[in-house]
């Protein structure tokens, strides 16, 4: 049953298949820890996520229902680390459009790098929206290929936030598409500084390309269930680790 409900969910809640099944919490623990030393799932705090293969990315649409508290509330600690007049390169990715939405009455230029954000933005008015050239990848709208790149070295920006599609310590920012990667790297070459907004389901997991180690970022914004021993070692590294709690955690 918990194969079963992880094809159809981003994530499954130790109390909710607990309650599905009548086993008790620790009964459904030991299950999931079983799945996971066989790789069928990743254990993440409260539940477990899909053991996806590195070079299979799960569709936008799916990833744009999954822990939406907890990214609404990553945009908006993000949000809070953007000062007016910057000028920003905004990511592809659910988390970094949930930004895009907190940026549409913001004094700032940002340069959106998925369509997605750019409609978000089209009629914001405050924000002076810049449009970089490049081809939109099927489904996921994020712009990549040598006019996206080209767009990228003709400026310079105040930060880059980045939404990669999985993180770790040890792995460093990762993307599943080499070209999605590439405009990622180029993004941060550009940008004085950089802030990554990365849930708790993207840590410990890798993806096939690599972006940057998991020092480059001077920010990582994440929620609670971020695993607390990767927290802490990308603080010894010196990265600067922002815990944003969703109003729904906050009200319990």
């Amino acid at each position: 049953m918990i194969v079963e409900r992880l094809r159809d969910a981003d994530q499954v809640g130790v109390a909710e298949l607990a309650a599905a099944t009548g086993a008790s919490e620790m009964t459904v623990r030991r299950d999931l820890d079983n799945l996971a030393s066989r790789g069928v799932l990743r254990r993440v705090h409260g539940g477990a996520v899909p053991a996806f293969p590195s070079g299979v990315e799960p569709p936008f649409a799916a990833r744009a229902t999954a822990a939406v508290e907890a990214k609404r509330a990553i945009a908006a600690a993000a949000a809070e680390l953007i000062r007016d007049g910057e000028t920003i390169v905004l990511d592809s990715g659910t988390t970094a459009l949930e930004l895009a939405r907190l940026l549409r009455d913001r004094p700032v230029t940002v340069l959106p790098l998925s369509l997605h954000a750019v409609r978000e933005l089209a009629d914001a008015p405050e924000v002076r929206l810049l449009l970089p050239g490049g081809e939109p990848r099927p489904g996921e709208q994020a712009l990549v290929g040598p006019l996206t790149l080209a767009s990228l070295r003709a400026l310079r920006f105040d930060v880059a936030v980045l939404s990669p599609c999985a993180f770790g310590v040890e792995e460093g920012l990762t993307a599943f598409d080499l070209d999605d990667a590439e405009v990622k790297r180029q993004a941060l070459a550009v940008s004085a500084r950089s802030i990554v907004l990365a849930d708790s389901a993207k840590w410990g997991r890798a993806a096939l390309a690599h972006v940057c180690p998991a020092e480059r970022p001077d920010v990582v914004v994440t929620d609670p269930g971020a695993p607390e021993d990767q927290r802490a070692a990308l603080t010894e590294r010196g990265v600067l680790v922002h815990v944003a709690v969703p109003t729904t955690t906050e009200s319990r």
